[in-house]
Parts: structure tokens; C-alpha cells; sequence
């Protein structure tokens, strides 16, 4: 009985570890995904950085190695600037890097 127990519950760790990666995105999914979150929001601070950071996180996660990187600067721009107090060096050398990201989805998902 106590062997069995130790292989259900084997065969239980392995089953959940499996559910937890997600397969990732190809680029045209990271695009298409990426284009409904950045279409869905308005206005303009801290509150709407915020939502679009939280938006981006699921992506981040399943996006295509190519925009991997793109989104991550985009959320480190967007979680710097929806601080109470941001960093402003900080956010003056993220600035360029979510520059770059935003010309690389021009770039790369103007077909999307």
C-alpha cells in the first residue's frame, strides 16, 4: 500500500509538472496576441502602464523566442513606470530598450 501511494503520488508531481509548461507561441501568435492587448487599452500614467504590464505577463510567458526579449523590456518599462516613486535613471535607459521593442513588433508584426 505505502508503494503504491509513493507512485500515485510520483505520477501526480509529474502530471501537474507537465500541465505547468505551456508550449510557446510562433511569432505570428506572439503578434496577433500582442496586437489585442495593445489595442484594448486606453489612456495614459501609472494605472494604465499597469494594465498593460499585467496584460503582457500571461504573454511573456508562451511568446516566440524572437519577441521574448522585446516583451521583456516592454514590462520593465511598464513596471518601472507604474511605480508610485519610479527611478528616473533607470527609466531614461529603460526608455531606449522599449524603443527598440516597440520598433522590433513594428518590424515584425506589421502583417499580424
Amino acid at each position: 500500500m505505502k508503494k503504491l501511494t509513493t507512485v500515485l503520488l510520483a505520477a501526480g508531481l509529474l502530471a501537474s509538472a507537465s500541465a505547468c509548461t505551456a508550449p510557446k507561441l510562433s511569432t505570428q501568435e506572439t503578434c496577433e496576441r500582442l496586437n489585442l492587448v495593445v489595442s484594448g487599452q486606453t489612456g495614459s500614467g501609472k494605472q494604465s502602464m499597469n494594465r498593460i504590464a499585467n496584460a503582457l505577463r500571461p504573454l511573456e510567458a508562451v511568446s516566440s523566442d524572437e519577441l521574448q526579449p522585446s516583451l521583456e523590456a516592454l514590462l520593465a518599462f511598464a513596471d518601472e513606470s507604474a511605480k508610485e516613486h519610479p527611478d528616473e535613471g533607470k527609466l531614461q535607459g529603460l526608455t531606449e530598450e522599449y524603443q527598440k521593442a516597440g520598433a522590433k513588433f513594428s518590424q515584425v508584426c506589421s502583417g499580424a
